[in-house]
């Protein structure tokens, strides 16, 4: 399975809830929570989407880059 790790740390730095970043993405806290814990695959326009929220690339996000 997939694992995003980032995902969560860039969330629990900014003190946002899953269900803030899911509002974000237009999907539910349960949908965001299984991109998260990499139960699910996560859509690249999410990732996109992410990525300028929080001002990193899709390969930060990945974990295919440092910050």
């Amino acid at each position: 399975m997939y694992c995003y790790p980032r995902l969560r740390d860039l969330r629990e730095d900014r003190d946002l809830t899953q269900e803030t970043i899911g509002k974000l993405l237009g999907t539910t806290q349960q949908q965001y929570y299984k991109y998260e814990k990499g139960i699910q695959e996560i859509p690249a326009h999410h990732l996109i989407t992410l990525a300028d929220f929080y001002q990193v690339s899709v390969d930060y996000l990945l974990g295919r880059e440092k910050a």
